[in-house]
């Protein structure tokens, strides 16, 4: 079975000087070009979200703000977020191939996938942008997964360096997602959500795992975490379907964080979902692009995701381990065993 592609790299959504820009897309294609895996993938055409899509998730008027702050020569919806002419459209790419990815994985069409797209989507609320995201990719892809597909429980594994907020806050109550984010979680560090105790609310109650970590977290940390609390977690849970939101800003060199993930540490990571993918589900997974602004690192991390889903035995890591010690998580992850009766 094959491996799927799908490319947005919005090259006319970006603002000059802003981190979140169509470089980041074009470094990836890069990367997979030079290391000679392109011919293991199958690319698809990007194809715009429906209104019907794009309101799985979101308020009407929220997606009116952002094709109006176009349609008017764009400019900021806040302090980070942006827009330009033709940034309603790319969104609506990023979102629709994100969907398109899902029907066929779940068509039997392919194994797995993955989608370089912005602009990224996990800090986008029901009825808020932000984060650099405006419409929230990987939740419409879950919704989409359930409503098409009859998908009866999906879980999102986001390790983005900055905590998931808004889907956490799209699927707080609802115990048919699993949302499991690692992020950091320090004083004044974006977006300051994502506390352990945050599990859920009404049925959705303990289908939010938070693992909130502390600044130098590097491969130790979320090697420990995905042992100890994430794999059990998802054992019990037995998705249908594993979507990812795949950020790499938590490397060592990622200028806009202070984490310590290396390359070869993101790959542990790649190749733990795989398997639980294989185990649980057939299979089915997708990785979504958020954050990473540390250029070579970005492209070699997704590299890395590419070789797990081709099923390459193959790591590359040219930047190396981080110069710095890692923190002890021993309690949190007892604290986190404890509140999801892991233990």
């Amino acid at each position: 079975m094959s491996t799927l592609l799908g490319s947005v790299p919005a090259e006319e959504h970006t603002k000059a000087g802003h981190p979140e820009n169509a470089r980041r897309v074009e470094a990836i294609l890069s990367v997979l070009e030079a290391e000679g895996v392109m011919p293991d993938l199958v690319p698809i055409e990007p194809v715009p979200a429906t209104q019907k899509q794009l309101t799985l998730v979101h308020d009407e008027r929220l997606i009116d703000l952002v094709r109006l702050a176009s349609n008017h020569g764009g400019g900021l919806l806040d302090a980070d977020t942006y827009t330009t002419p033709a940034s309603y459209d790319q969104a609506r790419l990023a979102v629709g191939t994100s969907c398109l990815l899902v029907d066929r994985i779940m068509e039997g069409r392919a194994t797995n996938g993955i989608g370089l797209i912005r602009p990224p989507g996990h800090h986008a609320e029901f009825d808020r942008v932000g984060g650099f995201c405006l419409f929230n990719n990987v939740a419409v892809a879950a919704r989409h997964a359930q409503t098409e597909h009859a998908v009866n429980r999906v879980v999102i594994i986001d390790y983005d360096v900055h905590h998931g907020n808004g889907t956490q806050n799209i699927f707080y109550e609802d115990p048919t997602v699993l949302y499991i984010s690692l992020h950091l979680h320090t004083p004044f560090f974006y977006p300051g959500t994502g506390a352990l105790n945050e599990v859920g609310a009404g049925s959705g109650e303990g289908a939010t795992l938070n693992v909130p970590l502390s600044p130098g977290a590097g491969d130790i940390c979320y090697r420990l975490a995905f042992k100890e609390v994430i794999i059990p977690r998802i054992a019990r849970y037995k998705p249908d379907l594993i979507l990812v939101s795949a950020g790499f800003d938590a490397h060592w060199s990622d200028p806009l964080a202070i984490a310590s993930l290396s390359l070869s540490g993101y790959a542990e990571i790649s190749r733990y979902i795989a398997d639980l993918a294989d185990e649980y589900c057939d299979g089915r997974l997708l990785f979504l692009l958020e954050g990473g602004y540390m250029l070579e690192a970005l492209g070699y991390g997704v590299l890395n995701v590419v070789h797990v889903l081709t099923g390459r035995d193959q790591v590359n890591d040219p930047l190396g381990p981080t110069p710095q010690s890692e923190p002890n998580i021993t309690n949190l992850l007892s604290q986190l065993r404890v509140l999801h009766l892991l233990s």
